[in-house]
């Protein structure tokens, strides 16, 4: 969801007034009676744009609820500016005003709008819960009369925020637990979280938002062999790797699962981008050589609840941001306003 009831009651107060679907919470645990204690208004579909100021959701909207947009109308959500052009080309004939949550600036002041992050860190957290259901050990050591149970050991390849997350939740769970990633800058941080930071020679720049820069193919050919040979060591692999607005980079090929213990398992986090691993289905699970590979494309939802709350917090934010006292003001010269609007009615674009 893209507001809970919690942030309507911070928003109710602050000068706004917000219609919710009917039923639209239900299924993550927000019940509608919830949203009218907060003090929204409960609205049906066929009627929940009439009149709308601003229209905050998670997904890009459909060709038929742009359409029901007024001109003018403001909209927030994760919009896929760099990967749905058509989208986006949509919205602006239509007149839409929309900011994109993915193009928020990571700048100091847009923190508490960073949904990228927010959404990471679940992601992280529930790519671990998952590998740990489908992996055939368990993850802490175990001294029993019966004999000692080795840890497992996991790999997370690509230390940024979910990468990070996983780590400290696998080792929350008892795993021996190694990170790479091609950006040096984070061996501290992987370290600090009780990791053992993996280097392969490969060395990539990191991009002002925090990102790696894509390789080079050599590089990358490289950076595959390299993970051929480790990748089979290790029960579980984590991959997060994704280069915004470009295909997730290939870095376990089929191969490299043909060589993995049977009962291993892959949680390939960039199955949405087409994913880390050569063989990952996006939106599905397969087993191929015995191994597990699990690409699902949007982990959060799998944790609705807390999810939404983040989310909601972040686009609360923006909407503060953009509409102080619940009045709109928007400034396209600061840069939060105008690093996060990727469709306006004079035409111009921003991603």
């Amino acid at each position: 969801m893209a507001l809970v009831p919690d942030a309507i009651g911070r928003l109710v107060p602050a000068g706004f007034e917000v219609v919710v679907e009917r039923g639209a919470g239900a299924a993550a645990g927000f019940p509608d009676e919830d949203y009218a204690a907060a003090g929204a208004t409960l609205s049906e579909p066929s009627s929940l744009l009439d009149g709308a100021d601003a229209v905050v959701r998670v997904v890009r909207p459909s060709a038929d609820e742009v359409s029901s947009m007024a001109a003018g109308t403001v909209l927030i959500g994760f919009l896929a500016p760099l990967t749905d052009t058509e989208g986006i080309e949509r919205l602006r004939r239509r007149g839409i005003i929309a900011f994109a949550m993915e193009s928020v600036p990571r700048i100091t002041r847009a923190q508490s709008m960073d949904a990228l992050s927010s959404q990471a860190t679940v992601a992280g957290y529930k790519a671990v819960l998952i590998a740990a259901d489908r992996v055939q050990k368990m993850f802490p050591l175990l001294m029993t009369a019966a004999g000692t149970i080795a840890p497992a050991r996991v790999l997370v390849v690509g230390a940024g925020v979910a990468g990070l997350q996983a780590i400290a939740t696998a080792r929350r769970l008892g795993a021996v637990v190694t990170a790479f990633d091609v950006r040096p800058a984070v061996k501290e941080q992987v370290e600090s979280l009780g990791a053992r930071f993996l280097d392969l020679g490969v060395y990539g720049e990191e991009t002002d938002g925090g990102y790696a820069k894509g390789l080079t193919p050599e590089q990358q050919a490289v950076q595959q062999a390299a993970l051929e040979e480790r990748v089979p060591d290790f029960d579980i692999v984590i991959t997060t790797a994704l280069v915004p607005g470009r295909p997730a980079p290939r870095l376990i090929a089929a191969s490299t699962v043909g060589q993995m213990r049977a009962g291993s398992c892959i949680v390939d986090l960039a199955a949405e981008a087409g994913g880390n691993c050569e063989l990952t289905n996006p939106g599905q699970e397969i087993v191929r050589d015995g191994v597990t590979i699990v690409g699902f494309t949007n982990l959060p939802s799998l944790m609705a609840a807390d999810a939404s709350r983040l989310y909601a917090r972040n686009v609360s934010a923006l909407l503060q941001h953009l509409a102080p006292g619940g009045t709109l003001a928007l400034d396209f010269d600061d840069d939060i306003t105008g690093g996060a609007c990727v469709s306006r009615p004079t035409e111009e674009v921003t991603t």
